[in-house]
């Protein structure tokens, strides 16, 4: 089988945005057997988008496309592919009613400008979008398959692994089950060559991603049913898990801020946190979680010696610690634990700016973690600009407390 890619929309034309979907979908076709001879990448104007899905059509078995499935004029993917098949859009009253139901979840008014989302052609079939409004097609006619998505990568994915890839398999009489096994605290580099003799494994497959989050491993098994997969899958997951031991913090769909929640819920303690080089992130990013609210008491944001003043930390712990240092983290987790009346503390803190006289490194940061009579130091560099390393500032944070917390027992 023969298959290409298809990005759409103006805005990766202009540099707008990255096209992240078709790398994450050209490492995926391996694992099904399927040869990837094409990427294309084409704006919102519909002439030059059907001559580039007949172009498509005339040379490859399987076509997927990821973009303008919106509610907006300019996405016109569902046109196109209309026009492909020369085959009338008409609205779905089934699509129509969870579109509104959808809305009516939120509480918001419907724009009539959605409904359009709800056509499709006689030869495609919707692909329901649990995280958005946008549903995808499945069209099957004349020995081709194409497999339209939406753009947003927290939609486009989702709908691959529970909905595309395991209907693509069963075309290929296979079976795929994914397995992502989620790590941090190792390089990438340093992940391949620990896991290199795997890497040559034709089923199950193995691949490595870096995330925001570390690194993950994908496993993935071609068999007859989930019986025989997992079969395989399992003395894999073992060996990586014995290889990489407290590095693996998750699996599949698993979050840091969900796997940390778990562990406070289940263990019945209460966290609290003071961030001075996250700004809050930290403590948006545990808020997120729906489930939080029983766990976690809140954060203080200290950007300034006056703030942490304000805060509760003592003038002297300054002058002796410095604001951006190992021992002011520790401190900021110990006061905020006692102001807040938690079970745990977190303090974060780091370096703006490279400190020539003592060598600090720009993206240098400081985790503390107070808990009873227990206390927990970490120190890390990311390179990077500052959004990005307060990114991995937070996950690394996450990660040390899950393994504080894993350690207890």
């Amino acid at each position: 089988m023969k298959a290409e890619i298809i990005s759409i929309g103006t805005e990766l034309l202009l540099g707008e945005i990255t096209d992240t979907n078709a790398p994450f979908l050209a490492a995926e076709l391996p694992g099904l057997g399927i040869d990837l001879y094409w990427i294309s990448q084409v704006g919102d104007n519909q002439v030059r988008l059907v001559k580039t899905l007949k172009r498509a059509w005339q040379r490859s078995d399987l076509i997927l496309t990821t973009g303008g499935l919106g509610p907006t004029e300019d996405d016109i993917t569902r046109e196109a592919i209309a026009e492909l098949l020369e085959e009338e859009l008409k609205p779905d009253p089934v699509l129509e009613g969870e579109l509104k139901e959808f809305f009516a979840r939120l509480g918001r008014h419907m724009p009539l400008t959605n409904l359009k989302q709800a056509a499709v052609v006689p030869s495609a079939e919707a692909i329901r979008n649990p995280s958005g409004t946008a549903p995808g097609w499945w069209v099957e006619k004349d020995a081709h398959i194409l497999v339209a998505m939406p753009g947003p990568p927290r939609e486009m994915q989702p709908m691959w692994h529970n909905r595309v890839l395991p209907r693509l398999g069963s075309k290929i009489g296979a079976l795929i089950i994914p397995r992502v096994i989620k790590l941090f605290g190792l390089p990438e580099a340093q992940v391949a060559e620990m896991v290199a003799p795997m890497l040559s494994s034709a089923n199950p497959t193995l691949g490595i991603y870096a995330k925001e989050d570390g690194i993950h491993l994908r496993l993935a098994a071609k068999a007859r049913d989930e019986k025989e997969a997992w079969e395989m899958i399992t003395p894999v997951e073992a060996e990586l898990r014995k290889m990489l031991g407290e590095h693996i913090w998750g699996v599949d769909s698993d979050t840091l801020p969900a796997v940390v929640g778990r562990l406070l819920s289940e263990r019945k303690l209460t966290l609290a946190v003071m961030e001075s080089y996250t700004g809050g992130l930290l403590a948006a990013t545990l808020s997120e979680c729906p489930e939080s609210a029983p766990y976690f008491k809140g954060g203080l944001v200290a950007c300034s010696d006056e703030a942490r003043v304000a805060c509760g930390i003592d003038y002297q712990l300054i002058t002796e610690f410095g604001g951006e240092s190992a021992g002011m983290a520790q401190a900021m987790a110990e006061v905020v634990r006692s102001r807040l009346g938690a079970a745990i503390g977190i303090g974060v803190t780091g370096e703006d700016e490279a400190g020539e006289a003592e060598r600090r490194l720009f993206g240098t940061f400081h985790i503390g973690i107070a808990w009873g009579k227990n206390k927990r130091v970490a120190t890390s560099n990311y390179p990077g600009g500052r959004a990005r390393v307060r990114s991995w500032a937070v996950a690394a944070t996450l990660f040390e407390l899950k393994k504080a917390l894993a350690s207890s027992g």
